[in-house]
């Protein structure tokens, strides 16, 4: 089968691989559509953290926002899978520690993440292995743009969530990329009056000089920008919530007096699996519509391409690419 990786930093290939095969407890997926997202692009740049801890390194193969239909099945998986339109949780625990047993998975020490940590090869191919436990069952209503959606939706709503999200609430989101835009769209299906800030002012977002000076009772930093936690913590309210979600290259520091006289709550969010399944529902039911954050899709062999920085001419505004691994076959 076709799939893309990376060789190196800005290195990248697409290259004839050997499909995989189902284990027992597992599932192999034709994969429908693939996004690229932030952490795509730091393993692109080679500046992404894992590889400086050890925890990946190249070859990689990358993709772990997809959507795909179940092909076939290893020993001890329910048949009823076979032929279904899934998405699946990025975070693969090892199921036995106190972490995993306590359902926190999520952080479990010896965790893959589906082409991200540990190795396990992602969904920028024609087919992904996956472990039935992490599968998640894609109603009709959910088609694959919105399905390969499922997984920074997971991310997005556990930040929305974070924020006490309610009617009567002011959210400011920081950042107006997929993981911002979607939590705006959280916190909005919530009941609360949601701004968005950017670096440039745009169409429902304001830049940092023309923000409205108002009273807001939680932030979401969604930002790559080391500077922008700080400031969040600095413009949030007195008692109020201030999540952060995005991660820069270099470290960022803030100062923990500010955060105890001012009563803050902080909150960091890794990964979309306690929120998955929400997000699945909200975008099922007309709640949350994702899928005009996608400007293009496009063939297997341009993700590179995507990575370093191309956008196809017809693009939308949005600020996703998705890959589709079938087209160019």
């Amino acid at each position: 089968m076709r799939a893309f990786a990376l060789l190196g930093p800005r290195e990248a290939v697409v290259e004839e691989v050997e499909p995989p095969v189902a284990g027992p407890g597992q599932v192999v997926v034709d994969v429908e559509r693939v996004g690229l997202c932030g952490t795509d692009l730091e393993f692109y740049t080679g500046e992404m953290a894992y590889l400086k801890q050890g925890h990946a390194g190249y070859p990689i193969r990358l993709g772990h926002e997809w959507c795909g239909r179940v092909a076939s099945a290893g020993e001890g998986v329910d048949t009823a899978w076979l032929g279904r339109r899934v998405a699946g949780d990025t975070m693969l625990g090892c199921g036995r520690c106190a972490r995993c047993m306590g359902g926190r998975h999520h952080v479990c020490e010896d965790r893959f993440e589906v082409g991200i940590r540990g190795g396990w090869p992602g969904a920028l191919a024609e087919q992904l292995l996956m472990p039935a436990t992490a599968l998640l069952a894609l109603p009709d209503e959910v088609g694959p743009t919105a399905g390969a959606l499922v997984e920074p939706g997971g991310n997005a709503l556990r930040a929305a969530r974070a924020t006490g999200a309610r009617a009567g609430m002011r959210v400011l989101v920081w950042g107006p990329g997929t993981i911002g835009r979607l939590a705006a769209a959280f916190a909005r299906a919530a009941g609360a009056e949601v701004h968005l800030v950017g670096l440039e002012a745009g169409e429902g977002v304001w830049s940092a000089e023309e923000l409205p000076g108002l009273p807001y009772d939680a932030i979401i930093d969604a930002t790559n920008a080391a500077a922008v936690p700080q400031a969040a913590l600095d413009l949030v309210e007195p008692g109020g919530r201030v999540v952060y979600i995005g991660l820069a290259a270099t470290p960022s520091t803030i100062d923990t007096r500010r955060l105890v006289l001012k009563d803050v709550t902080a909150v960091g969010v890794l990964g979309g699996s306690q929120g998955l399944r929400a997000a699945v529902e909200h975008y099922s039911s007309g709640a949350v519509d994702p899928e005009p954050l996608v400007a293009a899709t496009v063939p297997l062999e341009q993700a590179g391409e995507v990575l370093a920085g191309w956008r196809p001419p017809d693009a939308g505004p949005g600020p996703k690419i998705h890959i589709n691994p079938a087209l160019g076959r």
